[in-house]
């Protein structure tokens, strides 16, 4: 295989369901290629590094293999590798997400009628004030 569109190859490497996801994430400029913004018609060449987003995440991978078939997952993984960097920072990320997600308490349940009631109350007394 000589040449693939960049918008093929991450639909191939499954960081998108479609290729027109994979379109829509490239012209709106969150597909960085080589640290810059590319058009989705770019051919990808080996070693070449890739910036995706993904969810939360930001993947930063090298363009091991050119595909452009979407194949099964072990497969599409074989495609790149993600650099330590993004890794690293990842999994740091992922960290202080939840770390801030056990922070927040969650009421453990609604408040019935006469909380409700109470709340209001406090509420109005806190207006007049």
């Amino acid at each position: 295989m000589e040449t693939v569109r960049l918008d093929k190859w991450l639909w191939a490497a499954r960081f998108f369901k479609t290729r027109a996801l994979a379109k829509k994430a490239i012209e709106g400029g969150k597909v960085h290629y080589n640290g810059a913004r590319a058009k989705t018609s770019k051919a990808v060449e080996m070693g070449a590094l890739i910036k995706v987003p993904q969810g939360w995440d930001v993947w930063e991978v090298e363009v091991v293999a050119l595909a452009d078939q979407r194949r099964g997952a072990p497969e599409a993984r074989e495609l790149y590798r993600e650099t330590p960097e993004s890794q690293a920072r990842r999994t740091r990320e992922a960290e202080q997400r939840r770390l801030a997600n056990q922070a927040f308490q969650q009421p453990p349940r609604r408040p019935d009628k006469k909380q409700r009631r109470e709340l209001q109350r406090l509420q109005r007394q806190q207006g007049e004030d």
